[in-house]
């Protein structure tokens, strides 16, 4: 008999579970990835923010700590991107997933195929589902409008079946899953799993700061709001002083707001402001943004590196899925995965599914 949970997920990432740790900027770092991974979901390194160099040490971190596969996520516009892009390549025999927003062409998604790496984009929309798959992605991962950071206005419940019907790889799906019943609910729809941002950045393991844990942990539902003024772009974050500021504040505000991260991002990162603009016109060019919107999206993780990093929750902004207004605990994330695979298989049983005995990878 065979095991409704082992999906076609399992069998081509090479993971135990069908659930994906997502590549939070700040967040999915090597100790959250390994430890993901190890429980038996699918981790992704969060590549995105990180320096070329910085991506060297910690993909090697989380080869140290983990034999299990795992993934790295990453933007094409980004500073030093192409090497990021060796750097995956070269670690293809544990690397077995790259994920990304917009960016990558058909020959940057053939390099990785070939190489055999699969290609999981998250799309918050069905036309650009179908973009991805025409341009050779193995899998999509479609993240519904309650998702975390940037983010869509049609709801997971509306947007996964279109998907569905409307691409013929296997589709994740994302946007407001925590637990079990999500899973079982995703697999119903004909999702082949689930992808968590805001569940794992709760867990025992992951780095964010204690403080910054806590806000997040003490936001209800209606504490979590969305805002344009960050960049310009639907992003849905906790509801802070800071954030009441920016909601108030005018368009010369938000203009300081990126020169101030700008200059920031410069000295951290030792990137000029050519590399600085490059970035932001990168941007301009794959999703039809504004300059100043761009410049805006460029300089965003330093906020978020307040909080996340630094747990400074009085000038950072802290991303953030609706469902992060029910989590109320911090597991480790093997308590976490094992849960989750229980109540799953409890749902299951109380709708009448046979299941077989879980399949050990």
């Amino acid at each position: 008999m065979s095991d409704p949970l082992h999906t076609i997920l399992v069998e081509r990432l090479g993971c135990k579970v069908p659930v994906i740790q997502t590549a939070m900027g700040w967040v999915a770092e090597p100790s959250l990835v390994i430890a993901s991974s190890n429980a038996g979901a699918f981790g992704f390194l969060g590549a995105a923010v990180m320096t070329p160099d910085e991506a060297r040490v910690k993909l090697l971190e989380v080869r140290r700590g983990t034999d299990r596969p795992f993934g790295v996520n990453f933007h094409s516009f980004q500073p030093g991107a192409d090497k990021i892009v060796e750097l995956i390549l070269e670690n293809r025999e544990q690397v077995r997933a790259v994920s990304f927003g917009r960016g990558p062409n058909a020959k940057m998604i053939g390099a990785f195929k070939d190489a055999g790496i699969l290609c999981i984009p998250t799309v918050g929309a069905l036309k650009h589902a179908q973009k991805m798959v025409e341009l050779g992605v193995d899998m999509v991962n479609v993240q519904g409008g309650e998702g975390g950071g940037h983010t869509g206005s049609v709801p997971t419940t509306v947007l996964l079946p279109q998907v569905l019907d409307a691409v013929q790889v296997p589709v994740i799906a994302s946007g407001g899953f925590a637990d079990g019943r999500g899973l079982v609910a995703a697999l119903a729809y004909g999702a082949v799993g689930i992808a968590m941002g805001t569940r794992f950045l709760l867990t025992q393991e992951s780095p964010v700061p204690d403080s910054a844990k806590a806000a997040y942990l003490a936001a209800s539902t209606d504490g979590i709001v969305v805002t344009t003024k960050l960049d310009g772009i639907p992003q849905r974050m906790v509801r802070t002083r800071l954030m009441d500021r920016i909601e108030k504040s005018g368009p010369l505000a938000m203009w300081l707001r990126a020169l101030e991260a700008g200059r920031a991002m410069k000295r951290q990162t030792g990137a000029s402001w050519g590399d600085f603009i490059a970035s932001a016109r990168g941007m301009t060019a794959h999703g039809a943004m504004p300059l100043k919107q761009a410049m805006m999206a460029a300089t965003m993780p330093m906020l978020i590196q307040k909080a996340m990093v630094e747990g400074d929750i009085e000038n950072g902004v802290m991303a953030t899925g609706v469902v992060g207004g029910r989590i109320r605990e911090v597991p480790s994330c093997q308590q976490l995965v094992d849960s989750i695979m229980a109540e799953a298989r409890e749902r299951l049983a109380a709708l009448g599914v046979p299941a077989a005995e879980p399949i050990t990878a």
